[in-house]
């Protein structure tokens, strides 16, 4: 396992043979990883040079936070800005969360603790959440007078539907793992303790397969969501053809009919 730093609070590790499953890990411990505008920046970087990287097949965002998996903003720091540092911040800010959504490679949350407001977000950017007993999840924004700045109002009812994702971010709720599993706000829970470890394993298996095949995949169902049916098949054949005629697809029927493991190209 080989890791590298991003600015202080973001570490990338790079798992198995090959190094193709890519582990971003939050790592702020003393503020409980709240974003502020340095690690929002890092984590920017860090997904940058992730999603430019051929041989990164999955991503699994982590923490290293006993408690927590990410509170959200850095509010002690917001509460020194002025309006003007606040503006300059946005684009910081968004940078984070919009280069978790747009890795496009599989993305996997690991969550345990808190996930809360921003952290929540980061979250919802992933294409799996999975978490462990202890998680707690919501969106408070309204609470402390503003919105979700990071995705929520947009992907939060793309995961519940509208009239729920309404009801949990007009209320400002926090909601606890069982409760989040059973509204669909997290996909897969497991024992406390094993968020990293069951979302690492499940990225080992997504890793096995086609690159190309992955990111073409990803492309298919990030983009046809929300279009009408012909419009979304008509994605979904572009995607086709973007690997019908790659290497990998040959390299997979010879690997078939081989009755071996695939050597995949990756192109």
């Amino acid at each position: 396992m080989s890791e590298e730093r991003y600015g202080e609070f973001v570490l990338v590790r790079r798992h198995g043979d090959g190094g193709h499953v890519a582990e971003l890990a939050l790592d702020r411990p003393k503020a409980m990883n709240a974003v502020s505008t340095q690690m929002a920046r890092s984590v920017g970087a860090a997904c940058a040079a992730l999603g430019a990287d051929p041989g990164v097949r999955v991503v699994v965002l982590t923490s290293t936070h006993e408690r927590a998996f990410c509170v959200g903003a850095d509010l002690k720091e917001r509460n020194s800005f002025s309006d003007a540092d606040l503006v300059r911040q946005r684009p910081v800010a968004r940078g984070a969360y919009t280069g978790v959504l747009e890795l496009p490679v599989p993305t996997i949350a690991a969550v345990h603790g808190f996930a809360l407001g921003g952290g929540f977000e980061l979250a919802l950017s992933c294409d799996v959440i999975v978490a462990d007993r202890t998680a707690v999840v919501g969106l408070p924004e309204v609470s402390v007078g503003v919105i979700p700045g990071g995705g929520g109002t947009q992907l939060l009812p793309r995961r519940v539907g509208a009239a729920r994702a309404a009801e949990l971010i007009f209320t400002a709720r926090r909601v606890e793992a069982a409760e989040a599993r059973e509204l669909g706000l997290v996909d897969q829970l497991v024992e406390e303790g094993r968020d990293r470890e069951e979302a690492l394993a499940l990225a080992g298996r997504i890793a096995g397969n086609s690159p190309v095949g992955l990111r073409a995949a990803k492309r298919a169902l990030r983009l046809g969501q929300g279009l009408d049916l012909r419009a979304g098949l008509e994605v979904e054949d572009a995607a086709w053809r973007a690997v019908a005629f790659s290497g990998d697809r040959a390299e997979g029927v010879a690997a078939f009919n081989e009755k071996r493991k695939p050597a995949w190209p990756g192109e």
